[in-house]
């Protein structure tokens, strides 16, 4: 029997080869490449091009292997059971949204530089807590995570350090987010001609 590689997740391992790609150029070119088109700078400006394109490529830019290794070690293990259970277009339109609330917001608030794709980690990881809530149910794991996550990420706010705990917190909540709307829509019977997904006919009500 012949194995065969499959591309099996699209948005993910592009996401990640694009990305190890974009530092290795940077290396090549003595740290110029990032630093010119994925850190998201301070100083926004609404006449330049350069500035909106940032808003999305700066996930992309990474400080060096370890920070790299670091981030899509998660996003490898995590997102590809996330894209299978959502698909790729919606993941991508998820990550897209984490990126740009969280760019605006430290534009706003953090005024510093910004790179690297922790912001989607951690949305990664609140969405993934979601994928066995039942009707009426929460799971013990979504609790202790989104515990853990918050309190870590809180102290480390005030505390010197040149990691974005902004971008965690916005990409957590933007995730759990993500994961109360989908669920709960997944929970939603559809209705066609008055009936239910299981075609029993139902009675309708007004209020």
């Amino acid at each position: 029997m012949k194995l065969r590689i499959r591309y099996n997740s699209p948005v993910i391992l592009s996401f990640a080869i694009v990305s190890a790609l974009v530092l290795l150029i940077d290396q090549i070119s003595g740290g110029v490449f990032i630093r010119s088109f994925f850190v998201l700078y301070p100083d926004f400006s609404a006449s330049s091009p350069l500035s909106w394109l940032r808003l999305f490529t700066y996930v992309v830019g990474h400080a060096n292997w370890t920070h790299l290794i670091g981030n899509f070690s998660f996003i490898l293990l995590i997102g590809p059971v996330l894209e299978e259970k959502y698909g790729s277009l919606p993941l991508l339109a998820m990550m897209l949204v984490t990126a740009v609330a969280t760019a605006i917001l430290n534009i706003l608030i953090v005024k510093t530089g910004l790179l690297g794709a922790s912001g989607i980690v951690f949305m990664l990881i609140l969405l993934s807590s979601f994928t066995n809530i039942r009707q009426g149910e929460i799971p013990l794991t979504f609790i202790l995570i989104v515990a853990l996550y918050l309190v870590k990420e809180f102290i480390n706010a005030f505390t010197p350090s040149t990691v974005s705990e902004l971008a965690h917190i916005v990409g957590g909540i933007i995730g759990g987010l993500f994961g109360f709307v989908i669920s709960r829509a997944e929970r939603t019977p559809a209705f066609d001609g008055g009936r239910t997904s299981e075609g029993r006919q139902i009675d309708k009500k007004e209020e």
